[in-house]
């Protein structure tokens, strides 16, 4: 069995869930997911607190989301919930560490320098009750959650592809119609450029001569006089 509990200090409102005991740790342990972020009193035996989030990250969670999380740990520690001043230390599930030699819901960490704390003061009985009101209980199929979960995920990993690639055919459709544009302005220029050259004026002389810029093909010195 899950507990599972709705937090409303933020919109949309959290979904938080713990196990039952530490048998049913184990099983939270194993099929979590990797948006979940594991919460638990430091140092003190209590239940395992999960949050899932949605459209953010584990270092972005909000002050009040962190103190309904913390609260609700405290509340659910045998010892803890008896004490003030109390840490409790919160990580993402993909932090969590289980060895074959552990205890049953015993876990460590890959990283400790990825786990961050929470302080305490004292139990806010209105925080409690508030996400007490919300409990409920139900006897999920983990696997078939998780599974169900990666599918989606996948699928939209594949559709992401998919939009991309079209926009990058379209992209480069784009670049080659501005390509022939291009070519086509160049090929039109040097057109015109031909159709406004003109050659140089060639006339002829009376020896079939031919120069240019009008000029006679005789000298100012030729001599003409045997032809009279």
């Amino acid at each position: 069995m899950v507990l599972y509990f709705t937090s409303t200090v933020v919109d949309p409102p959290a979904v938080i869930y713990m196990g039952k005991d530490k048998f049913e740790n184990e099983d939270l342990i194993k099929h979590g997911w990797p948006e979940d972020v594991w919460f638990h009193v430091d140092k003190l035996s209590s239940a395992h607190v999960y949050l899932r989030l949605k459209g953010q990250t584990w270092e972005t969670i909000s002050e009040e989301l962190l103190q309904d999380l913390a609260q609700l740990c405290k509340a659910n520690s045998i010892e803890g919930n008896k004490k003030d001043n109390i840490t409790i230390i919160y990580t993402p599930w993909t932090n969590l560490l289980k060895r074959g030699d552990m205890a049953t819901g015993q876990v460590s960490f890959k990283n400790p320098q990825k786990v961050k704390r929470v302080h305490v003061a004292t139990r806010e009985n209105a925080i409690v009750n508030r996400l007490n009101k919300t409990k409920r209980e139900e006897y999920p199929d983990l696997v078939a959650m998780r599974l169900d979960r990666d599918k989606e995920e996948a699928r939209a990993k594949r559709n992401e592809a998919r939009r991309l690639a079209q926009e990058e055919r379209k992209l480069q459709e784009e670049r080659k119609k501005l390509k022939e544009q291009r070519d086509y302005a160049r090929i039109f220029e040097e057109a015109r450029k031909d159709k406004n050259w003109k050659p140089a004026k060639v006339t002829e002389d009376i020896f079939g001569d031919s120069s240019s810029d009008g000029e006679s093909a005789a000298g100012p010195d030729d001599d003409f006089s045997d032809l009279l």
